[in-house]
């Protein structure tokens, strides 16, 4: 047993926990790690995809409640079924257009530069969405959502595709854009996140599966419980945090990182591996 091997998956699992959840992109955090750690070769990032579903156990037990009434009712409750139909119809196009430009996106985008930049222009946009005059909110709670709420949620979701944007940034800095509540953007936004990054850990491990052996089982279930009881602490904490605080300090996490990031590559302080 590799203890050097466990010991960074161990980092990478708690990298992802602490951050797939927060508006600072978990896959670009992965990638520096990755580079930094020596470990971003084929296997790794498929890792690196996998244990997303080590968070993804986090969300369904700090929401178990609400996923179990909601799977009770659904035969039987209107309720229940449009907030269903909602998480499909926002999981579709992250589905269609990852089938359609993933494999590009990897291997043209997936470099601590690329992630740096997007952290500085997500940075960017947070500031903006944060300091632009409140619009009128439509959608106070998550079950109020319709279906065309949950597809232009969906669409904003798909600019995570690009390394260093954040996934749950685009959808709730998008999903208050677009007239939700601050808790209700979050909320949905972990529910997406369920289907979508589920779909993604299996769709890699199958994809990519003459990578794999038995040999790996120990790496990949050190990330996944580290993944896991990291993202349980954050996403606890991220909803306390919401209800009184803006996202502005995560917006000037990015810039500053991204900065130090662009300048240790740039004066060779750093070789970031690509």
């Amino acid at each position: 047993m590799d203890i050097v091997l466990l010991a960074k998956a161990a980092i990478m699992g708690i990298v992802e926990g602490l951050t797939e959840f927060l508006p600072i992109s978990s896959t670009g955090h992965l990638i520096l790690a990755g580079s930094l750690l020596g470990f971003d070769d084929g296997k790794a990032k498929v890792f690196d995809i996998a244990i997303q579903t080590g968070a993804i156990f986090a969300v369904i037990l700090v929401y178990w409640q609400k996923i179990k009434s909601t799977v009770v009712a659904l035969p039987r409750q209107r309720k229940a079924q449009r907030f269903a139909l909602n998480v499909f119809i926002g999981f579709l196009p992250a589905v269609v257009l990852g089938l359609l430009f993933g494999k590009a996106i990897k291997a043209h985008l997936f470099i601590p530069t690329v992630v740096a930049s997007t952290f500085i222009i997500g940075g960017f946009i947070i500031l903006w969405a944060e300091k632009r005059p409140p619009g009128a909110v439509r959608v106070e709670h998550v079950d109020d959502m319709t279906p065309l709420d949950a597809l232009k949620v969906g669409l904003v979701q798909c600019f995570a595709m690009i390394p260093g944007t954040s996934r749950s940034g685009s959808t709730i800095i998008g999903g208050m854009l677009l007239g939700l509540s601050r808790k209700a953007a979050t909320d949905f936004s972990f529910f997406l996140a369920i289907p979508t990054l589920i779909g993604a850990g299996v769709y890699s491990l199958y994809k990519e599966r003459a990578l794999l052996s038995v040999a790996d089982i120990p790496m990949f279930a050190v990330g996944l419980v580290f993944s896991f009881i990291s993202a349980w602490l954050c996403v606890r904490w991220l909803l306390r945090y919401i209800s009184t605080h803006s996202f502005i300090p995560f917006a000037w996490y990015r810039i500053v990182f991204g900065l130090i990031v662009l300048g240790t590559a740039w004066s060779g302080l750093v070789v970031w591996a690509d």
